[in-house]
């Protein structure tokens, strides 16, 4: 990777996919040179490079994951895009300052870029998790493109249930509230302009989220949070099990009622529909209208 760091909010960028040289705009809006730091400094190593944590001198492997420590790397490899420290190019955090590498698309170009369904502003191309999505950097809403939307709900959740195994005090918000009592207010696709149906997601959660059936789904600044809380609460699986049993349910009835209809065609088929005189059972099938004429001149 050739990382580069935002000076005045640290986002951080990869310019591997891209030549060198140009400017781009920052999600915070400062603009940045493409160019990847060309001075590396052979520091000392005082952090892990897969968790972190801060290392001892001399240790060979970190005491709290066990991951080796190496304690040089090759010239040319990844430069720390904060204290330009020389790391190993599979490394997690740098090993001299301890900073995470966690570098987010390059902004698109404002004039090709979707515009914010909020606030009009450009969104801007980010990772969250390892899918890519588009934020506003004023309102923090997020534009989920059609295909990345559940995924990025199963991770949301995945990372939610991972902080809570932790035991980390800060829990996902999961008050769904009632729909009923917010704001009704429609707005447009950001790749379509054309207005989003508002749906209440898995229909119980009270997360009102906006969607293009062709593009994607809009997600205000703290839905997402909310979704995930949701999900983990158990809730959501209670409501997936319970329109699975309903299904459960139909799909007996219809069985049933089949059954019905069939044992009520074989009664039909042993009678017989005289004109004269009351209906007698038979054994004999109701045939061909030849039959049945043939019988009523007999």
């Amino acid at each position: 990777m050739k990382l580069v760091a935002c000076p005045q909010c640290h986002a951080q960028y990869d310019l591997s996919a891209r030549p060198e040289g140009g400017t781009f705009a920052c999600r915070c809006g400062q603009v940045l040179e493409a160019k990847a730091p060309s001075a590396a400094v052979d520091a000392a190593v005082e952090r892990c490079s897969a968790c972190g944590a801060i290392a001892k001198q001399g240790e060979e492997s970190c005491a709290f994951c066990g991951s080796g420590i190496v304690p040089s790397a090759d010239p040319g490899s990844l430069i720390c895009p904060e204290c330009f420290a020389r790391n190993h190019d599979d490394a997690r955090f740098c090993a001299g300052c301890g900073v995470g590498f966690a570098p987010m698309p390059i902004p698109e170009d404002p004039g090709t870029a979707v515009r914010c369904p909020c606030c009009e502003r450009p969104l801007h191309a980010r990772e969250a998790g390892g899918i890519v999505v588009h934020e506003c950097g004023k309102c923090h809403g997020l534009w989920a493109p059609q295909d990345r939307f559940r995924a990025l709900i199963e991770r949301a959740a995945e990372t939610a249930r991972n902080r809570f195994a932790a035991g980390e005090v800060a829990a996902p918000r999961v008050e769904g509230g009632n729909p009923s009592h917010s704001q009704v207010e429609y707005r447009r696709c950001p790749v379509c302009r054309e207005l989003m149906a508002r749906r209440n997601y898995q229909r119980r959660s009270g997360v009102i989220i906006d969607q293009c059936h062709e593009h994607g789904t809009w997600l205000d600044a703290n839905e997402l949070e909310r979704i995930a809380g949701y999900v983990l609460s158990g809730r959501a699986q209670r409501v997936a099990d319970a329109e699975a049993d309903r299904e459960r349910r139909r799909e007996q009835d219809a069985a049933d009622e089949a059954v019905r209809r069939v044992t009520i065609m074989a009664k039909v088929e042993k009678t017989d529909w005289s004109v004269f005189g009351e209906r007698r059972p038979t054994t004999l099938g109701v045939g061909s209208i030849v039959d049945f004429l043939a019988r009523l001149l007999d």
